[in-house]
C-alpha cells in the first residue's frame, strides 16, 4: 500500500493506492471503486483481472474512502460529485504516478466517473470497461440507496464497512447524502457521454437493484462504438456474482481492437 499527495486548489489530499499485476511497461488499468468502495473492497479482483488481461492494474481509494483523506466534518457533497472526481482528482493522480493513456474499469459510481472522464478527456484513454454504471437517476436507484439508510441504521452495515473505512461516516454519508438529496433527482450525464471517443464494453446484471437496463443501453444510444454485455443471473456487482465472466469478457474486449466476437466468449 502506498499513498500519493495531491494539491487541488489549495486542498491537501493524501490518496490510498496500490499496484497489482505485472510490473513492467504493460498498459495500466486504473480500477475506480463505487459507492461505498474502497482499495480493500474490491479484494483479489483487480489482481485477477490485471493478471488475466496482461495488464498492470492501479488501485485507489477515492478521498472519503479507505484510507484516503477523509471528508471534512461537515461537508456535504454536491451533485457535481463525480464530475470533480473525473475532472479533477483522477487526472491530477494519473500525472502524480506518470500514468498515460490507461484502461479504465469503473464499478458503479466509478463507472460514471469513468464515463465522464472518457468524455472530457476523449484522447486521453486506450479505452474504459464499466461495470452498472450511472447515466441518470432512477426510481429504483433511490429506493435501495434509501434502504441502505436504514440498514446503516438500523443494523450492523456499518460496523461492517468500518473494516474498509477509516472514518466510516465519511464514505457512507458521502455518497447516500448526496444521491438522496433533492438536487440530485435531475442529475443526468446522458448528454455528456456522447463525446466519448475510446472503446467502451458496458456491462450490467440483469438483476441490478440499482438501476434498469436503460443504463446501459442508454449508453450504447449515444456512444455507437460501445459494446453492452448484460449477465442474467447476475445483481449490481458484476464482478462479484460472476467474476469469471466478467474477467473473460474484459479480456476478450482488449485483445480484439476492432470489436469483432462476443465479449462474453
Amino acid at each position: 500500500m502506498a499513498f500519493a499527495s495531491l494539491d487541488l486548489a489549495g486542498a491537501p489530499l493524501r490518496i490510498e493506492y496500490e499496484w497489482v499485476g505485472r510490473d513492467d511497461a504493460a498498459p495500466v488499468m486504473v480500477f475506480l471503486h463505487e459507492g461505498l468502495g474502497s482499495v480493500a473492497m474490491w479484494r483479489d479482483f483487480p489482481a485477477r483481472l490485471s493478471e488475466a488481461a496482461g495488464v498492470r492494474g492501479l488501485v485507489y481509494s477515492r478521498p472519503g474512502y479507505g484510507r484516503s483523506t477523509p471528508r471534512p466534518a461537515g461537508e456535504r457533497w454536491q451533485p457535481d460529485f463525480m464530475h470533480r472526481q473525473a475532472r479533477e482528482v483522477l487526472p491530477a493522480l494519473l500525472r502524480q504516478l506518470g500514468v498515460e493513456r490507461p484502461w479504465l474499469f469503473g464499478h458503479s459510481d466509478g463507472g460514471s466517473i469513468a464515463l465522464l472522464h472518457a468524455a472530457a478527456f476523449p484522447e486521453a484513454l486506450r479505452g474504459a470497461v464499466v461495470l452498472a454504471p450511472h447515466i441518470l437517476v432512477e426510481d429504483i436507484s433511490v429506493t435501495s440507496i434509501e434502504q441502505a439508510r436504514v440498514a446503516y441504521e438500523t443494523t450492523d452495515l456499518k460496523q461492517k464497512l468500518a473494516r474498509y473505512h477509516d472514518d466510516v461516516d465519511s464514505a457512507f454519508r458521502g455518497w447516500n447524502d448526496v444521491w438522496l438529496s433533492p438536487a440530485f433527482r435531475g442529475w443526468s450525464i446522458e448528454e455528456e457521454i456522447r463525446a466519448i471517443r475510446c472503446r467502451l464494453l458496458a456491462i450490467q446484471g440483469l438483476d441490478d437493484e440499482y438501476g434498469t437496463l436503460e443504463q446501459v443501453r442508454g449508453i450504447a444510444r449515444r456512444v455507437p462504438q460501445a459494446q453492452v454485455l448484460e449477465l442474467p443471473a447476475c445483481g449490481h456487482s458484476p464482478h462479484k456474482d460472476q467474476p469469471e465472466t466478467v474477467i473473460e469478457a474484459v479480456t476478450h474486449f482488449l485483445r480484439h481492437p476492432r470489436g469483432g466476437g462476443d465479449p462474453g466468449r
